[in-house]
């Protein structure tokens, strides 16, 4: 790079860090302030927000890889997470369940589901625990992401490019909260959409993609294949039912198998409820019509993803064209970024991708953080501590999730491996429960608490003794134990507190098996609540099928394949206008329930 480049991205970094110095002390007040913003944050700001988060390093890599090597089949494989599906789920109802808890954490929930008894203790407790793990885990991706990035350019071991850069979003991250995680997050979001625009206009004018070309895969030793491809294989509409790799690819050969598991799984996923960052942006919003503005604002901006990615993709199939086909489809960002960006505006797209790392990171520690502070610590270790103590602790556990997490990134050899075993071994083992808690009367917190132990187990297990089996394999075996672990844990235990089921339904009045609950409320009422309920649930699948078009459209787009994009466009117009008269125009006009509701 070039002194300017690198003038750009020193100043970008310190004016993150002064933001977030900036705001250290309105983030001081408490922990309710710390990691939820005292819930006055605005919904544009964490919808803003939340794209910026989702837009890492490490998934763009792990996207631009698998578009390159395999086109829109890597967009079909990245459903399993990548695509962030679930975005539907939460806009439509989940978003507006998780808020009417107003709890400041996933595990803190379960007191509010299962009571403040023992079982109540043991889900909240496993919760915490399980959701630290899922939360090192995903600091590893950052690392391993974001240094081979920053490495690439700066000629240093990935490895301490990582530790670099985790070392400089931990200053603002410790310092500011949740506050300086959102609004450096809004500024990091400019410069990334600024760099999206610049990527695809390059692209777009640049690259005619000729009929037949070549890509690279990984195999099973660390070595690559050259492959050839076809245009219309490789900007294909539809996923196709097999698939013809070789090597580390080759798990998704039988693709209609693996795609129809990467739905259900996001089906699961996004009926769950979710964890991490992405709940505490709902955890933090003002009311149920916010949750459903900050959702649509979120997934609109995360549309620009793929047209990024696919840029990128398109550039380095150019580059391999005229010059060496790229080996490594994880190196196929910064080999593009050095060889198509002039001085100034390198450095600018090199500080937008930083931008992207270090927004993923900040969220990721902040919510981790919480579960041990909110939900350990002053939960079963120090009940009484005072403000000051828990804001200390907020900061030292952030430190720890990260020191961690980096250790842990220091063992995987590629992204694609440890990201494949977050999203469909360790989220497996999490899923069955996180559904059943919704949905099932019956389901205790014993049950929950269970049901999430072997299914953590399961995935570890599986990582370590397994070797290496396709991902839906890990999907069934951490989930088939989850589930066991569920219902035995459940009917070995006594029911849940009747009091406490019927607080929980009044206030976040799920659909699903909760019939002998909600006959504590008037048949009116009832009424409205499943009108509501099937409402929602017409809706969701539209969303799905909205928000598929809506990324499928702007990847067709960069791909200059204007029939495939009509179709999706038409799709587009459609399912919009269905949403609107299914969701948009009943926003904020959500069934309220009194207390004389209640004991009448």
């Amino acid at each position: 790079m070039h002194t300017i480049d690198y003038i750009i991205i020193c100043v970008y970094l310190l004016l993150i860090v002064l933001v977030g110095l900036y705001l250290q002390k309105k983030a001081s007040g408490s922990i309710d302030s710390f990691f939820l913003g005292n819930r006055k944050l605005p919904w544009w700001a964490l919808g803003a927000s939340g794209m910026a988060s989702n837009t890492d390093i490490g998934g763009t890599m792990i996207g631009v890889a698998l578009v390159y090597a395999l086109g829109t089949v890597g967009f079909f494989i990245e459903i399993r997470g990548g695509v962030v599906l679930i975005m539907a789920f939460f806009m439509i109802y989940m978003g507006k369940w998780i808020r009417r808890s107003q709890v400041m954490t996933t595990a803190e929930w379960m007191h509010f589901r299962f009571g403040t008894g023992r079982q109540g203790d043991a889900a909240r407790l496993i919760s915490a625990v399980a959701n630290l793990i899922f939360t090192i885990s995903m600091i590893s991706i950052f690392a391993i992401g974001s240094g081979k990035f920053a490495g690439e350019f700066l000629g240093i071991d990935w490895k301490i490019a990582a530790l670099g850069m985790a070392t400089l979003a931990m200053i603002y991250t410790v310092s500011s909260g949740l506050y300086g995680v959102v609004w450096t997050d809004v500024f990091q979001g400019i410069l990334i959409f600024l760099a999206i625009l610049y990527v695809t206009y390059l692209a777009f004018t640049t690259v005619d993609l000729p009929a037949q070309f070549q890509t690279s895969v990984p195999l099973q030793d660390g070595s690559f294949k050259t492959i050839d491809v076809s245009l219309d294989d490789w900007s294909r509409a539809f996923p196709p039912v097999t698939l013809d790799l070789p090597g580390s690819y080759a798990m998704y050969n039988l693709f209609l198998i693996a795609i129809t598991f990467y739905f259900f799984k996001i089906t699961v996923e996004g009926s769950s409820g979710g964890s991490g960052y992405m709940v505490q942006r709902y955890y933090s919003a003002k009311s149920d019509k916010e949750t459903g503005l900050l959702s649509l604002l979120w997934t609109l901006f995360l549309m620009f993803k793929w047209p990024l990615i696919v840029s990128f993709a398109v550039l380095g199939i150019y580059f391999g064209i005229h010059n060496e086909v790229i080996s490594d489809p994880e190196l196929v960002l910064p080999i593009v970024i050095n060889n198509f960006l002039p001085v100034g505006i390198k450095g600018i797209l090199i500080a937008a991708f930083i931008a992207a790392a270090m927004s993923t990171f900040d969220s990721t520690v902040n919510s981790g953080a919480a579960f041990w502070v909110k939900d350990i610590y002053q939960a079963y270790i120090n009940p009484g501590a005072s403000e000051k103590t828990l804001i200390k602790h907020s900061r030292v556990s952030s430190i720890l999730v990260v020191v961690l997490g980096l250790l842990l990134s220091f063992t995987v050899s590629n992204i694609n491996e440890i990201w494949g075993w977050v999203s469909m071994g360790v989220s497996a083992g999490l899923l069955i429960p996180q559904v059943f808690r919704w949905y099932w009367h019956r389901f205790n917190g014993y049950g929950y608490a269970i049901g999430t132990f072997t299914g953590i187990l399961a995935a570890i297990l599986t990582k370590f003794a397994g070797g290496n089996i396709p991902e839906y394999y890990a999907f069934i075996i951490s989930s088939s134990c989850s589930l066991v672990g569920c219902i035995l844990g459940t009917y070995l235990t006594p029911e849940t507190d009747r009091k406490v089921l019927e607080n929980f339904y009044t206030k976040t009045r799920p659909f699903g098996m909760w019939r002998k609950v909600k006959g504590i409320l008037p048949e009116h009422i009832r009424k409205q609540i499943s009108k509501e309920n099937n409402r929602d649930i017409l809706s969701t699948v539209i969303a799905v099928i909205w928000q598929l078009s809506l990324f499928m459209g702007g990847i067709m787009l960069v791909m200059k394949k204007w029939d495939n994009f009509v179709i999706y466009l038409v799709v587009f117009v459609i399912s919009s206008t269905s949403l609107y008269f299914t969701w948009y125009k009943h926003l904020g006009k959500e069934v309220q329930i009194t207390k004389e509701d209640v004991e009448a």
